[in-house]
């Protein structure tokens, strides 16, 4: 659980069920409903539209601007993805939508290479009824591992800390490194990321989308007024 504001928010293992438990629970001690103690709820007991995706939005707003820096398109841009919970999904699926080649994905089962673009909407519904990535067809099987360092222009760890590491950062070749996740690169790994010159988008602002969504859920139940998905995604 992610502190936001001091209001607990979901995170690993954590999702908008738990929260509705931590909120029913705290409620039945205050003996009345309080909505703004936890953020990430559904959105039928205080949740706020847009809050599922917002991390991996989050990591998409950040890539486009770091694409238009060093000169690159989205069109061009091939990206690998590591971990395909909350945050990793919804960053491919906004980002394939948005034009991105989403050629990797990699969890902990294995990982999935297809070179002229995975489709994500179709992995995610695979996902959803087998519980694993493994066997889908529209993309070969390939090791976590050898993933992380193949090539291409954007590599987003969002999955959990101490993955890019010194054992394997000097391998790294991607332009663009956003960590969706928490701490995922070491600070031995920094400094050989930096004589790379890989340019990297450090967790604190790449997966505040989040954090920030998050605070206006708090602001939406403090004020009782529930705002639509597209003034959430314009703040």
């Amino acid at each position: 659980i992610g502190p936001e504001k001091d209001v607990p928010a979901p995170d690993v293992n954590t999702n908008e069920q738990v929260m509705a438990w931590m909120m029913d629970t705290y409620s039945m001690h205050m003996r009345q409903t309080v909505t703004a103690v936890v953020t990430g709820k559904p959105i039928n007991i205080g949740g706020s539209r847009g809050r599922r995706e917002a991390t991996g939005r989050g990591i998409m707003i950040m890539c486009d601007e770091a694409v238009k820096k060093l000169g690159l398109a989205r069109e061009s841009s091939r990206v690998i993805v590591q971990g395909f919970g909350n945050v990793g999904s919804n960053a491919a699926r906004l980002m394939a939508d948005a034009g991105y080649q989403v050629i990797g994905i990699i969890e902990v089962e294995g990982g999935l290479y297809n070179a002229h673009g995975i489709d994500v909407d179709a992995l995610w519904e695979y996902r959803q009824r087998n519980r694993s990535i493994t066997g889908f067809k529209d993309a070969e099987a390939v090791d976590p591992a050898e993933l992380m360092v193949t090539d291409c222009e954007i590599l987003i760890p969002a999955a959990t800390e101490n993955q890019i590491t010194s054992r394997n950062a000097d391998r790294i070749k991607c332009r663009i490194l956003a960590e969706g996740a928490n701490g995922p690169t070491t600070a031995a790994a920094d400094e050989i990321l930096a004589e790379k010159k890989v340019f990297v988008i450090p967790d604190i602002l790449c997966n505040a989308g989040g954090v920030t969504t998050s605070y206006f859920e708090w602001v939406q139940d403090r004020q009782g007024y529930f705002w639509k998905e597209s003034v959430v995604i314009e703040q």
